[in-house]
């Protein structure tokens, strides 16, 4: 992941020092399936000791670091087997760290970046199944369809700027 590409994903996920629910946005006390931190760090429930009372923003950096490893980097190497360029693989690890190893991994995103010749019968090409990835918690998020459109201009054009 580049350096260019680190910033997008992080323009796009707010460092927060303190829990809160990602659905809301509302610092929390108590741990929900939302439960958030860092930049944009999921708490899983045996986690929740540990980040309750916040964290420093030196250990946001180094969350950070490993949750694109591991929930960015690692999950497009998995499964994604074409050659690409870098800006194609930041947009690709920005968007697997946001919609998460189940989806991206069964995604026609995949499919079609994999072989260009995939067929689709829901989706026309690439794009529109990129941009398919805008619903939170069964809504449409107009946030959601922002951060699409600028992966996708990361990704077909090597655009980093956040435009939305």
């Amino acid at each position: 992941m580049s350096h260019n590409g680190i910033q997008f994903i992080k323009s796009y996920e707010a460092l927060r020092l303190k829990p809160y629910d990602d659905q809301t946005g509302k610092t929390i006390t108590e741990w929900t399936e939302h439960a958030t931190i860092a930049y944009g760090h999921l708490i899983r429930k045996e986690e929740w000791d540990r980040f309750k009372n916040g964290i420093s923003e030196g250990e946001a950096e180094k969350l950070f670091a490993s949750d694109v490893k591991t929930k960015g980097e690692h999950i497009v190497a998995r499964y994604v087997t074409a050659d690409l360029t870098q800006h194609q693989y930041d947009a690709l690890v920005a968007l697997a760290f946001n919609i998460g190893v189940g989806n991206f991994s069964r995604s026609t995103v995949v499919k079609m970046v994999n072989d260009p010749t995939h067929k689709s019968r829901e989706y026309k090409d690439i794009e529109s199944a990129w941009k398919a990835f805008r619903k939170s918690g069964g809504e449409v998020m107009q946030g959601l369809i922002k951060r699409r459109a600028d992966e996708w201009e990361l990704y077909s054009k090597g655009d980093y700027r956040r435009d939305y």
